[in-house]
This record gives structure tokens, sequence and C-alpha cells, in this order.
């Protein structure tokens, strides 16, 4: 089974500065937790053992938050709240092996991808963009492992986008439908409305074999510079059966400001200690 994620963090998050200047973006809190640690708790909830972080050498604090804190879980202790310790320091997290990989330059999501082979070697592995917040009953994540267990196969999340946005995307061509999944024939990254294959754009989960890591090596930059992970998986759909998995839930996209703004205030409504305090000042808004 999958037990090890590769989480990306290593981009500048130009989006939200100033206040990505010195916090990174992922470190930016949804009510009361870092954006970043969502994506670590679905990953860990899917049974993952082993996180690996590509980050960059500024980015200090996504290390210290996941790192136990003892002085602070001993003020807590002493000051009476010993409720607040399993938030500061989740037991879940003292069972986790935590790597965190320098990626130097900025080369694309491909490039950060490819520095975390010599971690992962002939494994299978999970991918996980924290920008892309999910909600559901079942994790996205679990979505996917779900078709993987039955195919063996590297499968990625998608989801039904408006046209108008397709550009921003990896698009895939859809084949036909089985285990629940669809059959990949083909996948472009960024294409324009009137060239798209479909309206289902890739989201930010992936179970990949490790195949994927000879193709990305063999990918060529892009007219940007970069390396990017959507022309690997089209290099391997020569060799190999891909899958895509229609995601059942809701999807924030935290890496802009609308979704940002978007997910703090459904989880905020859905937060019992606070949500008709929020109700309230929604309505005094409006």
């Amino acid at each position: 089974m999958i037990k090890k994620a590769v989480l990306p963090v290593a981009g500048f998050g130009t989006r939200f500065l100033p206040a990505s200047k010195a916090t990174p973006k992922e470190m930016l809190p949804i009510i009361d937790k870092p954006l970043v640690q969502y994506a670590v708790e679905e990953a860990i909830n899917c049974g993952i053992k082993e996180i690996i972080f590509i980050t960059s050498p500024e980015k200090h604090s996504i290390k210290k938050h996941f790192k136990t804190n003892k002085e602070l879980e001993l003020r807590l202790l002493n000051s009476g709240k010993e409720g607040m310790i399993e938030k500061l320091n989740p037991k879940k997290f003292s069972e986790i092996k935590f790597y965190y990989i320098n990626q130097n330059e900025q080369n694309g999501l491909g490039h950060a991808v490819l520095q975390a082979e010599s971690v992962i070697g002939n494994n299978s592995f999970a991918v996980l963009l924290p920008d892309d917040l999910f909600l559901s009953r079942k994790s996205c994540l679990e979505q996917l492992i779900d078709i993987y267990s039955q195919t063996k196969s590297s499968v990625i999340a998608v989801n039904e986008i408006d046209l108008k946005n397709i550009h921003k995307y990896g698009v895939i061509k859809p084949g036909k439908q089985n285990l629940g999944a669809i059959e990949i024939d083909d996948i472009v990254e960024k294409p324009l409305a009137k060239d798209a294959p479909s309206n289902m754009a890739v989201g930010g989960r992936y179970i990949l074999n490790s195949t994927i890591f000879e193709h990305l090596k063999s990918t060529k930059s892009d007219k940007s510079g970069e390396i990017q992970l959507t022309d690997a998986i089209k290099s391997l759909l020569a060799n190999e059966d891909i899958y895509a998995k229609v995601y059942e839930g809701e999807k924030f996209d935290c890496g802009s400001k609308e979704g940002f703004v978007h997910a703090t205030i459904s989880l905020a409504l859905r937060d019992d200690s606070i949500s008709e305090k929020i109700k309230k000042i929604i309505q005094d808004i409006v």
C-alpha cells in the first residue's frame, strides 16, 4: 500500500505577498490550522508513514511546525490548558518520518517531485499539493488509493472546470470508464479552451508509480523553463495505463485569494465554537 507522500512547498507564494514575504503561504492559517497541515493529516489518515517536503532553505517554519514543541507543551500543562496539547503536538505526528529536501531552483512541479526520488525508491507514492484543500467524508487521497488498490496503476484526481478557466490546469482526454474511474487517453498542460480535450482538470492529488521518475528525467522544460509533471504523465501513458478519478466532495483552490477566503468562511461555518458568530458577522456585512 501507499506509505510515502510528497508535498511540494518550495513556491514563492507571490499571489499572497506581502503576507508570504516572511511566512510561507502553506503556513497561512485556515481558522486555527496552517493550510499545509490539512494535506499532511489527509495523508496520515490514509496510512502514509513518510512525508517528504520539497521545500526551500527559507521555509524554516514548516519544519518547526511539525517538530514537537516540548517547551510550549510544558507551559500549557502548567497553566491548566492540557486540553490544548493534542492540538499543539498531535500524537499522530510522532509516528511519522518527515523529510525536508531543498529544491534550490524553482523549475516546476515535475522538477520538485523528481527531488524525492532518493527517498521514494521503487515504491509507488502520493503527491499532495497543499494549495488544494479537499473536504469530503472519504478524503480525496483515499478515493485515489481505492482505485490504485484495484489497478496498481497511477491515478490522479480530476474535477470538471468551466472552460473559461481550463487554461490554468492540466486537462485529460477521458477514455472508457472502469472500476469507478476513467482511463486516461491523453493529458495536456494548460490548453486553450478551443484546444482542450475535455473540461476535466487535474486536481492537487496523485498516486504515482515510481516509473514516473524516468519520464521526469527525460521531460524537457516548457517555454517558461519549467519541467511539468503533466508532461511526464503524458510520456508515461505510452507505457502504462493511468486512471483519473472524478473527486467526490468540495475543493478549494487556496493558492488564490478568493479560494483561500472561501475555504476560511466555509470551515468557520462548520466550526461549532464560532459558526453562529460568523453567520451574524456575514449578515451584518451583507
